[in-house]
């Protein structure tokens, strides 16, 4: 049985980057950018795909763990980390697209009166510049970004503001993600959580953690 059960649920949590959109070609473009003002040789959009998924320090610390065969210098990962924030954020949306049936979820979303949200680790600026450009903005009611709050997925903090934002109970939530960081906030938070099996989990395995329920697709969840 499909724990999504949607006509229970009033408020749909979303991840950004390997649940709604795929992102990783410019996060591959903004590193190698990133790496070639400091002097580091390039890497790979295969190898980028391995390395996202759990936020972007660990993300550049994968990056500089790979070309200094794990001698990171703290301080060289902090310059990358704010060098790749800085490209990055300046122009988050030059490739990145929504996956395969997104928008037709979102659309039923909406037309159903549910209350759509998109909690992601990344800055809300960038996030809501490419939900923005994608014209996916229209069906949410909030984009909490991973610097809103002091601490983020999988830290729960982000998904306990919904429950008492919205002023519901945390069986009429659902969270939506594809990392190991959704369904371990979820699991914390007490909100069931369905997965992409097409995301970023850092090169690992998403049935690892044990998710509540895999699909390939979010329309899969409205048969």
């Amino acid at each position: 049985m499909s724990i999504a059960q949607l006509d229970t649920r009033q408020v749909v949590l979303f991840d950004l980057d390997g649940t709604l959109v795929d992102s990783a070609s410019d996060l591959y473009r903004a590193m190698n950018m990133s790496l070639n003002v400091l002097n580091f040789p390039f890497v790979t959009e295969e190898q980028v795909r391995n390395w996202v998924g759990k936020g972007t320090s660990i993300f550049c610390h994968s990056v500089l763990e790979y070309l200094t065969a794990g001698n990171v210098d703290p301080a060289e990962h902090q310059r990358l980390l704010d060098t790749f924030l800085n490209i990055y954020n300046a122009e988050p949306c030059v490739d990145t697209k929504p996956f395969a049936g997104i928008i037709e979820f979102l659309q039923w979303g909406k037309a159903q009166g549910k209350t759509l949200v998109c909690v992601t680790n990344k800055p809300e600026q960038p996030a809501r510049e490419i939900l923005d450009v994608l014209d996916m903005t229209q069906y949410f009611d909030d984009v909490i970004g991973g610097d809103r709050f002091t601490e983020r997925k999988p830290h729960p903090s982000q998904l306990l503001y919904c429950v008492d934002h919205y002023q519901v109970k945390k069986e009429q939530i659902l969270m939506i993600g594809d990392s190991v960081n959704d369904v371990e906030a979820a699991r914390r938070a007490d909100i069931d959580c369905v997965v992409v099996s097409y995301g970023y989990n850092h090169g690992e395995n998403i049935l690892n953690c044990q998710p509540q329920q895999v699909v390939d697709n979010l329309v899969e969840l409205l048969k």
